[in-house]
Protein backbone atom coordinates (compact mmCIF):
# COMPACT_ATOMS: atom_id res chain seq x y z
CA UNK A 1 0.00 0.00 0.00
CA UNK A 2 2.90 2.36 0.71
CA UNK A 3 3.89 2.18 -2.98
CA UNK A 4 0.41 3.26 -4.05
CA UNK A 5 0.07 6.64 -2.38
CA UNK A 6 -1.70 5.91 0.91
CA UNK A 7 -1.66 8.76 3.43
CA UNK A 8 -1.45 6.60 6.54
CA UNK A 9 -0.42 2.98 7.12
CA UNK A 10 -1.24 1.29 10.43
CA UNK A 11 0.47 -2.01 11.27
CA UNK A 12 -1.26 -4.12 13.94
CA UNK A 13 0.49 -7.16 15.39
CA UNK A 14 0.96 -8.99 18.67
CA UNK A 15 4.58 -9.79 17.74
CA UNK A 16 6.15 -6.44 18.59
CA UNK A 17 9.78 -7.23 17.73
CA UNK A 18 9.21 -7.96 14.05
CA UNK A 19 6.73 -5.10 13.75
CA UNK A 20 9.16 -2.63 15.31
CA UNK A 21 11.85 -3.51 12.76
CA UNK A 22 9.36 -3.35 9.87
CA UNK A 23 8.04 0.07 10.96
CA UNK A 24 11.57 1.45 11.18
CA UNK A 25 12.30 0.19 7.68
CA UNK A 26 9.08 1.64 6.26
CA UNK A 27 9.56 5.03 7.92
CA UNK A 28 13.03 5.30 6.40
CA UNK A 29 11.75 4.30 2.97
CA UNK A 30 8.46 6.26 2.92
CA UNK A 31 9.13 9.54 4.68
CA UNK A 32 5.90 11.21 3.51
CA UNK A 33 3.56 8.52 4.84
CA UNK A 34 2.24 8.52 8.41
CA UNK A 35 3.21 5.01 9.55
CA UNK A 36 1.86 3.79 12.88
CA UNK A 37 2.48 0.63 14.93
CA UNK A 38 -0.14 -0.83 17.26
CA UNK A 39 0.63 -3.81 19.47
CA UNK A 40 -2.68 -5.65 19.71
CA UNK A 41 -4.23 -9.11 19.65
CA UNK A 42 -6.94 -9.86 17.07
CA UNK A 43 -8.56 -12.10 19.70
CA UNK A 44 -9.36 -8.96 21.73
CA UNK A 45 -12.65 -7.76 20.19
CA UNK A 46 -12.81 -4.55 22.23
CA UNK A 47 -9.26 -3.58 21.27
CA UNK A 48 -10.01 -4.20 17.59
CA UNK A 49 -13.12 -2.03 17.81
CA UNK A 50 -11.21 0.82 19.45
CA UNK A 51 -8.52 0.70 16.77
CA UNK A 52 -11.20 0.91 14.09
CA UNK A 53 -12.78 3.91 15.79
CA UNK A 54 -9.40 5.60 16.22
CA UNK A 55 -8.07 5.23 12.67
CA UNK A 56 -11.20 4.75 10.51
CA UNK A 57 -9.27 2.74 7.87
CA UNK A 58 -10.42 2.75 4.28
CA UNK A 59 -8.90 -0.68 3.59
CA UNK A 60 -8.36 -3.49 6.11
CA UNK A 61 -5.98 -6.36 5.28
CA UNK A 62 -6.26 -9.29 7.68
CA UNK A 63 -3.28 -11.64 7.51
CA UNK A 64 -2.89 -12.46 11.22
CA UNK A 65 -3.18 -16.21 11.74
CA UNK A 66 -1.57 -19.25 13.27
CA UNK A 67 -0.16 -20.89 10.12
CA UNK A 68 2.03 -23.77 11.35
CA UNK A 69 0.17 -27.00 10.51
CA UNK A 70 1.73 -29.49 13.00
CA UNK A 71 1.65 -26.99 15.88
CA UNK A 72 -2.05 -26.32 15.36
CA UNK A 73 -2.70 -30.08 15.46
CA UNK A 74 -1.21 -29.89 18.96
CA UNK A 75 -3.26 -26.82 19.95
CA UNK A 76 -6.56 -26.71 18.01
CA UNK A 77 -8.15 -24.40 20.56
CA UNK A 78 -5.56 -21.75 19.70
CA UNK A 79 -6.37 -22.08 15.99
CA UNK A 80 -10.02 -21.43 16.86
CA UNK A 81 -9.22 -18.36 18.96
CA UNK A 82 -6.86 -16.78 16.44
CA UNK A 83 -7.96 -17.96 12.99
CA UNK A 84 -11.73 -18.02 13.54
CA UNK A 85 -12.62 -15.70 16.41
CA UNK A 86 -9.84 -13.23 15.56
CA UNK A 87 -11.13 -13.08 11.98
CA UNK A 88 -14.66 -12.44 13.25
CA UNK A 89 -13.37 -9.58 15.42
CA UNK A 90 -11.51 -7.95 12.54
CA UNK A 91 -14.46 -8.33 10.15
CA UNK A 92 -16.81 -6.77 12.69
CA UNK A 93 -14.33 -3.94 13.26
CA UNK A 94 -14.12 -3.25 9.52
CA UNK A 95 -17.90 -3.16 9.34
CA UNK A 96 -18.33 -0.97 12.44
CA UNK A 97 -15.80 1.66 11.36
CA UNK A 98 -17.22 1.87 7.84
CA UNK A 99 -14.18 0.56 5.97
CA UNK A 100 -14.62 0.48 2.21
CA UNK A 101 -13.01 -2.97 1.82
CA UNK A 102 -11.63 -5.81 3.92
CA UNK A 103 -9.28 -8.45 2.50
CA UNK A 104 -8.84 -11.77 4.30
CA UNK A 105 -5.72 -13.81 3.47
CA UNK A 106 -6.69 -17.48 3.17
CA UNK A 107 -4.74 -20.59 2.12
CA UNK A 108 -4.83 -23.55 -0.22
CA UNK A 109 -4.93 -25.70 2.93
CA UNK A 110 -8.56 -24.55 3.37
CA UNK A 111 -9.56 -26.75 0.42
CA UNK A 112 -10.66 -30.26 1.42
CA UNK A 113 -8.82 -29.60 4.69
CA UNK A 114 -6.93 -32.35 6.49
CA UNK A 115 -5.52 -30.10 9.21
CA UNK A 116 -6.88 -27.94 12.01
CA UNK A 117 -5.07 -24.96 10.51
CA UNK A 118 -6.68 -25.56 7.12
CA UNK A 119 -10.21 -26.03 8.40
CA UNK A 120 -9.90 -23.01 10.70
CA UNK A 121 -9.00 -20.86 7.70
CA UNK A 122 -11.93 -22.32 5.73
CA UNK A 123 -14.27 -21.32 8.55
CA UNK A 124 -12.54 -17.92 8.54
CA UNK A 125 -13.60 -17.56 4.90
CA UNK A 126 -17.19 -18.35 5.94
CA UNK A 127 -17.06 -15.79 8.75
CA UNK A 128 -15.95 -13.00 6.42
CA UNK A 129 -18.67 -13.84 3.91
CA UNK A 130 -21.30 -13.96 6.66
CA UNK A 131 -20.40 -10.56 8.12
CA UNK A 132 -20.30 -9.09 4.61
CA UNK A 133 -23.93 -10.06 4.00
CA UNK A 134 -25.24 -7.25 6.21
CA UNK A 135 -22.36 -4.81 5.81
CA UNK A 136 -21.58 -1.93 3.49
CA UNK A 137 -17.93 -3.04 3.63
CA UNK A 138 -16.95 -5.15 0.62
CA UNK A 139 -15.14 -8.22 1.94
CA UNK A 140 -13.02 -10.68 -0.04
CA UNK A 141 -11.06 -13.78 0.90
CA UNK A 142 -7.95 -14.35 -1.23
CA UNK A 143 -6.80 -17.97 -1.36
CA UNK A 144 -3.27 -18.99 -2.38
CA UNK A 145 -0.36 -21.24 -1.40
CA UNK A 146 3.13 -20.79 -0.01
CA UNK A 147 5.19 -17.62 -0.32
CA UNK A 148 8.92 -18.02 -0.90
CA UNK A 149 10.99 -16.17 1.67
CA UNK A 150 8.11 -15.42 4.05
CA UNK A 151 8.38 -16.01 7.80
CA UNK A 152 8.65 -19.74 8.46
CA UNK A 153 9.17 -20.53 4.76
CA UNK A 154 10.65 -23.93 3.97
CA UNK A 155 13.29 -22.13 1.89
CA UNK A 156 14.68 -20.44 5.00
CA UNK A 157 14.81 -23.80 6.80
CA UNK A 158 16.56 -25.48 3.87
CA UNK A 159 19.15 -22.67 3.66
CA UNK A 160 19.95 -23.03 7.37
CA UNK A 161 20.35 -26.80 6.98
CA UNK A 162 22.61 -26.33 3.93
CA UNK A 163 24.80 -23.82 5.80
CA UNK A 164 25.27 -26.43 8.54
CA UNK A 165 26.30 -29.01 5.96
CA UNK A 166 23.01 -30.91 6.01
CA UNK A 167 21.16 -33.08 6.06
CA UNK A 168 18.28 -31.29 4.35
CA UNK A 169 15.02 -32.77 5.63
CA UNK A 170 12.03 -33.27 3.32
CA UNK A 171 8.82 -34.91 4.48
CA UNK A 172 8.13 -37.07 1.40
CA UNK A 173 9.77 -37.67 -2.00
CA UNK A 174 6.48 -36.96 -3.84
CA UNK A 175 5.26 -34.05 -1.70
CA UNK A 176 4.32 -30.95 -3.75
CA UNK A 177 3.35 -27.40 -2.89
CA UNK A 178 2.33 -24.22 -4.71
CA UNK A 179 4.79 -21.33 -4.44
CA UNK A 180 5.03 -17.68 -5.44
CA UNK A 181 7.36 -14.84 -4.51
CA UNK A 182 6.56 -12.14 -1.94
CA UNK A 183 6.24 -9.46 -4.61
CA UNK A 184 3.92 -11.64 -6.72
CA UNK A 185 1.74 -12.46 -3.73
CA UNK A 186 1.51 -8.86 -2.51
CA UNK A 187 0.66 -7.48 -5.94
CA UNK A 188 -1.97 -10.11 -6.70
CA UNK A 189 -3.55 -9.77 -3.24
CA UNK A 190 -3.99 -6.04 -3.84
CA UNK A 191 -5.50 -6.63 -7.28
CA UNK A 192 -7.80 -9.43 -6.14
CA UNK A 193 -8.83 -7.95 -2.81
CA UNK A 194 -9.51 -4.44 -4.03
CA UNK A 195 -10.87 -5.34 -7.46
CA UNK A 196 -14.42 -6.09 -6.34
CA UNK A 197 -14.46 -9.40 -8.22
CA UNK A 198 -16.22 -11.60 -5.67
CA UNK A 199 -16.26 -13.13 -2.20
CA UNK A 200 -13.44 -15.66 -2.76
CA UNK A 201 -10.58 -14.99 -5.15
CA UNK A 202 -8.05 -17.66 -6.06
CA UNK A 203 -4.58 -16.78 -7.29
CA UNK A 204 -3.08 -18.73 -10.18
CA UNK A 205 0.16 -20.10 -8.76
CA UNK A 206 1.20 -22.15 -11.78
CA UNK A 207 2.17 -25.77 -11.42
CA UNK A 208 2.96 -27.23 -7.97
CA UNK A 209 6.63 -27.86 -7.23
CA UNK A 210 8.14 -30.99 -5.68
CA UNK A 211 9.66 -30.08 -2.33
CA UNK A 212 12.49 -32.55 -2.97
CA UNK A 213 13.33 -30.76 -6.24
CA UNK A 214 13.31 -27.41 -4.44
CA UNK A 215 15.72 -28.77 -1.83
CA UNK A 216 18.03 -30.20 -4.51
CA UNK A 217 18.04 -26.91 -6.44
CA UNK A 218 18.94 -24.91 -3.33
CA UNK A 219 21.79 -27.31 -2.56
CA UNK A 220 23.07 -26.93 -6.13
CA UNK A 221 22.80 -23.13 -5.96
CA UNK A 222 24.88 -23.25 -2.78
CA UNK A 223 27.67 -24.98 -4.75
CA UNK A 224 27.21 -28.52 -3.43
CA UNK A 225 26.06 -31.82 -4.93
CA UNK A 226 22.61 -32.97 -3.68
CA UNK A 227 22.62 -36.42 -2.13
CA UNK A 228 26.41 -36.62 -2.06
CA UNK A 229 28.01 -33.61 -0.40
CA UNK A 230 24.76 -32.69 1.31
CA UNK A 231 22.28 -35.52 1.88
CA UNK A 232 18.50 -35.19 1.55
CA UNK A 233 16.63 -37.15 4.22
CA UNK A 234 12.92 -38.01 3.97
CA UNK A 235 11.27 -37.80 7.38
CA UNK A 236 7.59 -38.63 6.66
CA UNK A 237 4.52 -36.41 6.57
CA UNK A 238 3.86 -34.61 9.83
CA UNK A 239 0.46 -34.47 11.57
CA UNK A 240 -2.09 -32.59 9.47
CA UNK A 241 0.05 -32.46 6.31
CA UNK A 242 -1.19 -33.63 2.92
CA UNK A 243 0.95 -34.96 0.10
CA UNK A 244 -0.56 -32.44 -2.35
CA UNK A 245 -2.50 -29.20 -1.81
CA UNK A 246 -5.37 -27.89 -3.92
CA UNK A 247 -6.74 -24.42 -4.65
CA UNK A 248 -10.33 -25.54 -5.24
CA UNK A 249 -12.38 -28.71 -5.69
CA UNK A 250 -14.92 -29.27 -8.45
CA UNK A 251 -17.24 -31.03 -6.00
CA UNK A 252 -17.49 -27.96 -3.76
CA UNK A 253 -16.85 -24.97 -6.00
CA UNK A 254 -16.94 -23.60 -9.52
CA UNK A 255 -14.60 -20.89 -10.71
CA UNK A 256 -14.20 -18.38 -13.51
CA UNK A 257 -11.20 -16.26 -14.41
CA UNK A 258 -11.72 -12.52 -14.01
CA UNK A 259 -8.26 -11.35 -15.08
CA UNK A 260 -4.76 -12.69 -15.55
CA UNK A 261 -3.81 -14.96 -12.63
CA UNK A 262 -7.00 -14.23 -10.66
CA UNK A 263 -10.14 -16.38 -10.58
CA UNK A 264 -13.32 -16.15 -8.52
CA UNK A 265 -14.80 -19.21 -6.79
CA UNK A 266 -18.54 -19.77 -6.52
CA UNK A 267 -18.64 -21.46 -3.13
CA UNK A 268 -21.68 -22.76 -1.22
CA UNK A 269 -23.20 -20.14 1.07
CA UNK A 270 -22.27 -20.29 4.77
CA UNK A 271 -24.83 -22.15 6.89
CA UNK A 272 -27.65 -20.00 8.25
CA UNK A 273 -26.68 -20.80 11.83
CA UNK A 274 -22.97 -20.04 11.29
CA UNK A 275 -22.67 -17.45 14.07
CA UNK A 276 -24.43 -19.81 16.49
CA UNK A 277 -21.94 -22.54 15.53
CA UNK A 278 -19.09 -20.06 16.07
CA UNK A 279 -20.39 -19.45 19.58
CA UNK A 280 -20.34 -23.21 20.17
CA UNK A 281 -16.83 -23.39 18.73
CA UNK A 282 -15.75 -20.62 21.13
CA UNK A 283 -17.27 -22.53 24.04
CA UNK A 284 -15.56 -25.87 23.31
CA UNK A 285 -12.25 -24.13 22.53
CA UNK A 286 -12.44 -22.25 25.83
CA UNK A 287 -13.00 -25.54 27.63
CA UNK A 288 -10.10 -27.23 25.81
CA UNK A 289 -12.56 -29.78 24.39
CA UNK A 290 -10.58 -30.99 21.38
CA UNK A 291 -13.03 -33.68 20.22
CA UNK A 292 -15.72 -31.01 20.47
CA UNK A 293 -13.65 -28.65 18.32
CA UNK A 294 -13.21 -31.31 15.62
CA UNK A 295 -16.92 -32.13 15.79
CA UNK A 296 -18.01 -28.54 15.17
CA UNK A 297 -15.39 -28.10 12.43
CA UNK A 298 -16.67 -31.28 10.77
CA UNK A 299 -20.24 -30.03 10.89
CA UNK A 300 -19.28 -26.68 9.37
CA UNK A 301 -16.95 -28.14 6.70
CA UNK A 302 -18.14 -31.64 5.67
CA UNK A 303 -15.02 -32.17 3.52
CA UNK A 304 -12.79 -31.87 6.61
CA UNK A 305 -10.88 -35.13 7.09
CA UNK A 306 -8.47 -34.93 10.04
CA UNK A 307 -5.62 -37.41 9.77
CA UNK A 308 -5.51 -40.34 12.15
CA UNK A 309 -1.97 -39.42 13.27
CA UNK A 310 -3.05 -35.99 14.46
CA UNK A 311 -2.73 -35.32 18.21
CA UNK A 312 -6.02 -33.41 17.97
CA UNK A 313 -7.80 -36.64 16.95
CA UNK A 314 -6.39 -38.83 19.69
CA UNK A 315 -9.02 -39.61 22.32
CA UNK A 316 -10.09 -42.63 24.33
CA UNK A 317 -12.68 -43.38 21.67
CA UNK A 318 -11.19 -45.54 18.87
CA UNK A 319 -13.86 -44.26 16.45
CA UNK A 320 -12.47 -40.75 16.85
CA UNK A 321 -8.88 -41.90 16.52
CA UNK A 322 -9.45 -43.95 13.37
CA UNK A 323 -12.45 -42.27 11.76
CA UNK A 324 -12.78 -39.61 9.12
CA UNK A 325 -13.86 -36.04 9.60
CA UNK A 326 -17.45 -37.04 8.84
CA UNK A 327 -17.31 -39.81 11.44
CA UNK A 328 -16.18 -37.27 14.02
CA UNK A 329 -18.93 -34.88 13.00
CA UNK A 330 -21.54 -37.60 13.46
CA UNK A 331 -20.19 -38.89 16.77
Amino acid sequence: MADHGCAQLVLVDIYENEMYLKVRQLREQYTRIDIRAEVADVRDAARMKRLGEQYRPQYVFHAAAHKHVPLMEEAPEEAVKNNVLGTLNVARMADACGAERMVFISTDKAVRPASVMGVSKRVGEMVVRQVARDSRTRMTAVRFGNVLGSAGSVVSIFKQQIERGGPVTVTHAECTRYFMTISEAAGLVLLAGLGGFGEICILDMGEPIKIADLAANLITMAGSIPGQEIPIVFTGLRPGEKLHEELLTDEEERTHRVRDRIAVAQSPAPPRDLLHRIEELERVAGAGDRPGILRVFGELVPSFRPMANSPAVATDDPLHALGSGRKIAEA
